[in-house]
């Protein structure tokens, strides 16, 4: 039990159903949804629609989708709603416009946005509502207005030179990012929003509204077509999700073109050694970042769209290779050079948010939606208010390479939707926003939960550490002596600019038949049950 006396939260106990969102009124909606006899997935759609609108910078319907469901007394069912480089994309096509680097802001980073054609097919067969209704709210919250939260306000504020160059005016009332407490309106999006509501998602991929797309990334140089957007509502579907045992449970993700083999990886690496005594001891951080490292090297080598490459995903998660990642980390100092990806046991090749919600049937959604880099490209079809995501910056121009952008290729995916179950039933439904950081930060999550037995709410607000750029970058509240000792341990240490990554989860207590739900300070956000 945490110290009443010391700054925190509680973690959020319900008996009946429970979301947690990154915003408030975002987990409302959700709760409202579920009272009004719709089921986790509805729930979910429904937030992350609000989402959409009231944490700009983060998700909407310009970007892509991933989500577990977990039907109760059915199987984990993943869907893969990440959209596809337009036909005539290819590393030589890039290259004979001059382009050999791709810039975030660039729309030749813009796939077709698969989310809205997700959220369709997925209430096609798993939900109770269609989009008419679960739209009502975002619609609201466009036209009439939302009151932009601090920590939205932070990162909008960051990316003002970005929509500055990009012209997204509309993001930029009076010539400057909304302060807390501004109330922010999008007219634009409300109609184009009521047009998918009333339409479905053909809406957003065929006509009127696609046209200006179109024609919005054809101006600054892309390669789209209409037959691009009108194809990819066919083009998100259904995949089988991949799965790993662990500490006692069973965990699942999305498979590639998304990153959730490394943190199926991660844990595997992990598992196999002891616990320290202290959660955040340097041995343990070091440890957890060796092994990241080790990982997300493999990530940007193997990872990239299985329809265009075999993804050696069985290989990867083996035994035989996480014990040999496992034994290339000593406990006495960092790697100073890492060996290359796979060495002897494979070939060697050259922003976001997240929704947890459980339902009173027992359905579990794990639901998250991203526009990538906060406000994505800075591209802004504005006539109808939408904003593109960037996920093909995740591209690589390297001919030949897994991840090379190519036509009617999936980017890798860096955004993971978790699911945890213990004997066929599903026990917290979970996921860790913040780009490059999630699949560290599902298994910093998992193993505060079942390594350290911390609840729900200390697991999430529990200080974090990551490698990145040739560093290890460490929060505010990683003590200095830990901090020294690491640097002993040859890790060089960096300040990351904001907080890494957010986490949002709710805990299936069966034996007691109640809900425990957390939600990141780092964000705005809260968990809600009734």
């Amino acid at each position: 039990m945490r110290d009443f006396q010391v700054p925190g939260r509680s973690p959020v106990y319900a008996t009946n159903a429970m979301a947690a969102t990154s915003m408030p009124l975002a987990t409302l909606v959700a709760i409202d949804t579920l009272r009004a006899g719709g089921n986790a997935l509805d729930a979910a759609v429904a937030a992350t629609a609000v989402l959409g609108v009231i944490e700009p910078q983060s998700t909407g319907i310009g970007g892509d989708c991933f989500c577990l469901y977990k039907p109760a007394g059915h199987d984990v069912v993943a869907m893969n709603g990440s959209g596809r480089a337009p036909a005539a994309a290819s590393v030589t096509a890039l290259a004979s416009l001059g382009v050999r680097t791709l810039d975030p802001t660039s729309p030749h980073t813009v796939t077709i946005p698969g989310a809205v054609a997700a959220w369709e097919m997925l209430l096609a067969i798993h939900g109770r509502k269609g989009l008419d209704e679960l739209l009502r709210p975002a619609i609201h919250y466009a036209e009439e207005g939302f009151v932009v939260a601090p920590r939205v306000a932070f990162d909008w504020a960051a990316e003002t030179p970005k929509l500055k160059s990009t012209g997204a005016g509309p993001y930029l009332p009076a010539g400057t990012a909304p302060l807390p407490g501004h109330v922010f309106r999008q007219p634009a999006l409300a109609t184009t929003l009521r047009q998918i509501a009333k339409h479905g998602a053909k809406a957003f991929y065929e006509g009127e509204i696609a046209a200006r797309m179109v024609d919005t990334l054809h101006a600054r140089g892309g390669l789209h077509t209409e037959d691009d957007f009108a194809s990819m509502r066919s083009a998100v579907g259904f995949v089988t999700p991949i799965t790993a045992r662990w500490r006692g449970h069973d965990v699942w993700e999305c498979p590639p073109n998304g990153s959730g083999v490394a943190a199926l990886m991660l844990l595997g690496i992990l598992d196999g050694m002891p616990t320290p005594d202290e959660p955040l001891s340097a041995l343990r951080l070091h440890r957890h970042s060796e092994a990241a490292r080790l990982v997300y090297r493999d990530r940007d080598a193997f990872i990239a769209d299985p329809e265009h490459y075999e993804v050696p995903v069985a290989r990867l998660l083996s035994g035989e290779y996480l014990d040999a990642m496992r034994a290339l980390i000593d406990d006495h100092r960092s790697l100073p050079k890492l060996p290359q990806p796979g060495e002897a046991l494979l070939p060697v090749h050259k922003d976001t948010v997240y929704v947890s919600v459980v339902d009173r049937d027992g359905n579990a959604c794990s639901f998250i939606n991203s526009i990538f880099q906060s406000f994505g490209s800075g591209i802004v079809s504005s006539q109808d208010g939408i904003l593109l995501h960037n996920r093909g910056f995740s591209f690589n121009l390297e001919a030949g390479h897994p991840n090379a952008i190519a036509p009617n290729k999936r980017p890798m995916h860096t955004i993971l939707p978790g699911m945890l179950t213990q004997n066929g039933h599903a026990i917290m439904p979970f996921g860790v926003m913040g780009g490059h950081y999630q699949p560290v930060g599902q298994s910093w999550l998992l193993t505060n939960l079942l390594e350290f037995g911390m609840d729900i709410q200390e697991a999430i607000d529990c200080p974090r550490v990551m490698p990145r750029l040739g560093t290890l970058q460490v929060e505010h509240g990683i003590a200095a002596a830990t901090r020294s000792a690491l640097t002993q341990l040859g890790h060089e240490l960096a300040q990351p600019e904001e907080p890494l990554g957010g986490a949002q989860a709710v805990w299936i207590d069966r034996s007691r038949g109640i809900l425990i739900g957390g939600s990141d300070p780092r964000k705005d956000g809260c968990a809600l049950g009734y």
